[in-house]
């Protein structure tokens, strides 16, 4: 996580919520999610989940390598984040 940095811009509930989620899923599996994974767990479709990861890339929340599945790398400090909520 180089270049993380405290959450100069406040993100929304449902950004939060994602950024939660790359961040425990990254610990967990060692790896970042793929955009499918973040579909099942929030239960949207692909096209929404694209769309928030391209605005958390836009607001500088996170970064990703083009052309590289799974690259997504967090910039926000994770003490900033909220707890993940069990999406029921």
């Amino acid at each position: 996580m180089a270049g993380v940095s405290p959450s100069a811009k406040a993100f929304t509930p449902r950004q939060g919520q994602y950024l939660a989620y790359i961040h425990l899923y990254t610990r967990l599996h060692r790896r970042p999610p793929a955009e499918a994974d973040m579909q099942k767990y929030f239960r949207v479709s692909p096209p929404s989940v694209h769309q928030m990861v391209l605005t958390l890339e836009r607001q500088g929340f996170i970064r990703r390598q083009p052309a590289t599945a799974r690259s997504i790398e967090l910039l926000v400090d994770p003490k900033c984040l909220p707890e993940l909520e069990p999406q029921v």
